[in-house]
């Protein structure tokens, strides 16, 4: 009896203390709704009670997602030339059937780990081509991270039993297979409540279907490797669109919009690129425009005359570029120096201030693929950049911002169900609303994707402007209903 009061007090605090008023609930204290799904919020209440009934034997009575199209992928772009296929992956919501909703929540805890994996140290591997290099992409996604466990903590930590938070902290080292012992050690070493995590697409692969095993929900917010999310493993979350989202809005600017014919890819051997540009490829070939070449160089070149050469031969409308920031620069630097004027196109690492000093004056007219708009006006964005800017003295970039995102939501999802790793799990998978993120609202799909819009990012008069499919005008394809072609009219078609 004294246990439950106890608990009924706490779980008052913390209704008290992390939900809004009616008005900030429509409007926000900044004119855009709160930072988090409110807690007494009617429609999660009753996700949760759904949840705590489900008992050890059951699975919640939940609505699982159904989506109609896989990732908004336009008729003319889908594998099968237009044919119905006898069955299409990644539409319905997986769910999560084992017992782990019945483990109690632990009594002798003085914090609440929660876990970190990402690249914040050099290495030297095989996986990683020599030297790993995503270093400046692992410390700010870790800054993120860090600054959403502090406010968290400000704000009381975790309320239901007046402990902070602590960040569990590992180095994605580059090594294929050793992210996977990471995530063991912090399963059930550390014994953390969720992990963010990782950049390094062969990595994250690996990170997750330890997951799957150790059952402990991993959000990722820098594997932008579109196959990631199709592992279909209910335990993975990610928060930034991926490839094929960007990959999409350039073959539509190119080929829709520009009405161009040949562009060719030059990207790097690692997975990020090979993974990176497949989307670009099959878009390319399906919508009538085949790249014309393919060329890849090893991470860390610097002499790129071989590749170049050849891309030159072919005499292309314009030149994509998917790999780090530093090759692409100066991949761009080499194409004018051989007198290459073609338009250069970037993934969504080209979106940097090193790309740009790398390129000089060559920078200027650049075109990338990017998951965000940096620029739109947001309160909640704006005092995201100023914390971030007091605690660690420079402005946050996208890795940063889409780590603070998704920490904030695991977060978030601990205060909602408490300290029970497949509740976690299931109040994730089954919000009622989008996340309100200071990246935008992320909008997960039924494989927990972050299918939101994807922007183009322009190099312009020295800085990155940012572009909407709506602002340039960018045509897509038709994303009819699925009874397209029969089964009989699909022996007889012809497959593109």
């Amino acid at each position: 009896m004294r246990r439950q009061l106890i608990l009924a007090i706490s779980v008052g605090l913390l209704a008290s203390a992390l939900t809004v008023t009616p008005a900030e609930r429509e409007t926000g204290a900044g004119g855009e709704g709160p930072d988090w799904i409110p807690l007494d919020d009617p429609k999660l209440l009753a996700l949760v009670a759904k949840i705590d009934a489900a008992g050890a034997h059951r699975a919640p009575d939940l609505e699982l997602q159904k989506d109609e199209n896989y990732a908004l992928t336009s008729v003319d772009v889908e594998p099968f030339g237009g044919v119905q296929p006898w069955k299409e992956n990644f539409l319905l919501q997986m769910q999560y059937y084992g017992a782990g909703r019945a483990i109690p929540e632990p009594e002798d805890l003085d914090t609440v780990k929660v876990g970190f994996i990402g690249p914040i140290m050099q290495t030297v591997s095989v996986a990683t081509g020599g030297k790993s290099h995503e270093e400046s992409l692992g410390i700010p996604m870790l800054q993120g991270a860090r600054l959403a466990v502090e406010q968290w903590n400000e704000r009381g930590g975790y309320l239901k039993r007046k402990i902070p938070f602590e960040l569990v902290v590992s180095n994605d080292n580059g090594l294929w297979g050793a992210s996977g012992n990471e995530i063991v050690k912090m399963a059930y070493k550390d014994r953390v409540w969720g992990i963010l995590g990782t950049i390094d697409g062969a990595n994250s692969h690996i990170a997750i279907r330890v997951a799957l095993k150790a059952e402990i929900v991993i959000i990722n917010s820098g594997d932008t490797d579109p196959t990631f999310i199709e592992t279909n493993i209910p335990w993975v979350v990610r928060v930034i669109s991926d490839d094929r989202q960007q990959a999409y809005l350039l073959a539509d600017y190119w080929y829709r919009k520009l009405g161009l014919q040949k562009v060719a890819i030059i990207r790097a051997s690692n997975r990020y690129g090979r993974f990176g540009v497949r989307e670009v490829r099959d878009s390319s070939r399906r919508m009538g425009h085949p790249n014309p070449i393919e060329m890849a160089y090893m991470v860390g070149q610097t002499d790129f005359s071989l590749e170049l050469e050849r891309v030159k031969a072919v005499n292309p409308d314009a030149v994509v570029h998917w790999g780090d920031a530093v090759e692409g620069a100066r991949i761009l630097n080499q194409m004018r120096e051989m007198g290459m004027e073609q338009p250069f196109f970037g993934c969504d690492r080209t979106v940097s201030e090193e790309f740009a000093e790398i390129a000089g004056h060559n920078a200027e007219g650049v075109i990338a693929g990017f998951p965000w708009n940096p620029e739109r006006k947001s309160p909640r964005l704006e005092r995201f950049r100023r914390a971030y800017r007091e605690r660690f003295g420079m402005e946050p970039e996208t890795y940063a911002a889409h780590a603070y995102d998704g920490m904030n939501l695991l977060l978030w999802a601990i205060q909602a169900v408490g300290l029970n790793r497949a509740k976690i799990r299931d109040v994730i998978a089954h919000m009622p609303y989008p996340w309100p993120g200071v990246t935008g609202d992320i909008q997960l799909s039924a494989a927990l994707d972050d299918v939101a819009e994807t922007y183009l990012a322009r190099y312009e008069d020295g800085r990155w402007v940012y572009y909407s499919r709506k602002d340039l005008g960018i045509p897509r394809g038709d994303i009819p209903p699925r009874d397209r072609l029969s089964r009989e009219q699909a022996t007889a078609a012809t497959v593109r």
